[in-house]
């Protein structure tokens, strides 16, 4: 066989290979959309769903957008139908205005009107805005879908509408909404606005020289993976942050704190940290310079009656939580210029303290393995 006739024959032997790959994956599809309409157990519907994904969307992410979007619309199980928007957003890029319509009529649907906000931001931009306003001054709409609306504007235009807000928007009340606020934004034509700013970190973070240090920057470390998850900076979380001088001074007026935990307050204030460890009940709460006088409330004292607590050692602050559970360090014993931790479990009738670390840099490099 000449060198002509041996390529035409590899060429055509390829290009049916390719044919077949191509009719094979155009039919797994279909397989995949005939089990997504027809099952009816949601664990498995979710399992179904993920491999599609997974499997197609790298190289037929139309497609699958489409079963999805037909899913949507007709499907027959109602929790999966506003569930899925939340993938379908995920796979739809910015500005492809072709899935606008759809997102359109989502906001039509009161089941999926709070997920379909952000798709029809994601696809409109900037001409989404006059509906959200729409949605965000409808009294007659639930006040988490009005609360949505508010804060896709906020995130796609980076304007301070959901600023000291919680992340999720179901937990704002009405009277955080902002509709003046939106309606002189409005009347500006849309500004686009600066966004917020990262919270300012100490520089020894990068370049750790103290045990202090070198325990904090590993934990810093562990932090930054989770900040890369997911970050809204109007309510940041993970983050280790200098802290702000009049806090400072109101946790020293009230106790003497040991060197090292008070160095951790003023240059590594922890902003929302939670760490997610098999070794502490629901995970721990580390608590920073904003919230270490507050949350003594329900342990030392009651706010609501103004009441010191009789039954908690006087000598012991609450540094952390794991579902209640207090961390405390005993700023009784000091030494080194620093001092130990105790913990107790809660609900018990009686606190039961026992020492869980010798020091606050102990218990920050236990938190670190």
């Amino acid at each position: 066989m000449n060198n002509s006739k041996a390529k035409e024959t590899f060429f055509s032997t390829f290009n049916l290979i390719l044919i077949l790959r191509i009719n094979l994956m155009a039919k797994t599809i279909e397989q995949f959309e005939e089990s997504l309409f027809t099952e009816n157990d949601g664990s498995k519907f979710s399992n179904i769903k993920d491999k599609l994904i997974k499997s197609f969307s790298p190289s037929d992410r139309e497609k699958v957008i489409e079963i999805f979007i037909q899913y949507s619309k007709n499907g027959k199980m109602l929790h999966w139908r506003e569930f899925l928007l939340t993938d379908i957003i995920n796979l739809v890029k910015e500005d492809e205005t072709n899935y606008s319509d759809f997102f359109e009529w989502t906001i039509t649907k009161p089941e999926l009107t709070y997920w379909g906000i952000d798709g029809l931001t994601k696809t409109k931009g900037i001409k989404a805005y006059k509906t959200l306003i729409e949605l965000a001054q409808n009294e007659s709409l639930p006040t988490d879908v009005r609360a949505k609306a508010i804060k896709s504007i906020a995130t796609h235009s980076k304007q301070p509408f959901d600023r000291d807000l919680p992340q999720d928007p179901g937990y704002w009340k009405i009277e955080n909404f902002r509709i003046n606020e939106l309606l002189d934004w409005k009347s500006k034509e849309y500004k686009l606005g600066s966004g917020y700013k990262e919270p300012q970190t100490h520089p020894s973070l990068k370049n750790p020289k103290t045990e202090l240090e070198k325990a904090v920057s590993k934990l810093d470390n562990k932090l930054k993976i989770e900040r890369s998850k997911q970050q809204d900076l109007s309510n940041p979380s993970d983050w280790l942050a200098i802290a702000d001088k009049n806090k400072i001074e109101a946790i020293e007026q009230k106790w003497k704190l040991p060197e090292n935990y008070l160095l951790f307050l003023k240059n590594y204030s922890p902003i929302n940290v939670f760490i997610d460890n098999e070794k502490f009940f629901q995970g721990l709460n580390l608590y920073g310079a904003d919230d270490l006088i507050k949350s003594q409330n329900g342990y030392s004292f009651n706010s609501m009656t103004s009441e010191i607590l009789s039954d908690w050692p006087p000598n012991y602050i609450v540094i952390a939580d794991a579902g209640a559970d207090p961390y405390c360090i005993d700023i009784s014993a000091i030494t080194n210029n620093d001092a130990p931790i105790y913990t107790s479990m809660h609900g018990n009738g009686k606190w039961e303290f026992e020492k869980y670390a010798d020091s606050f840099v102990d218990f920050l490099k236990d938190i670190i393995e």
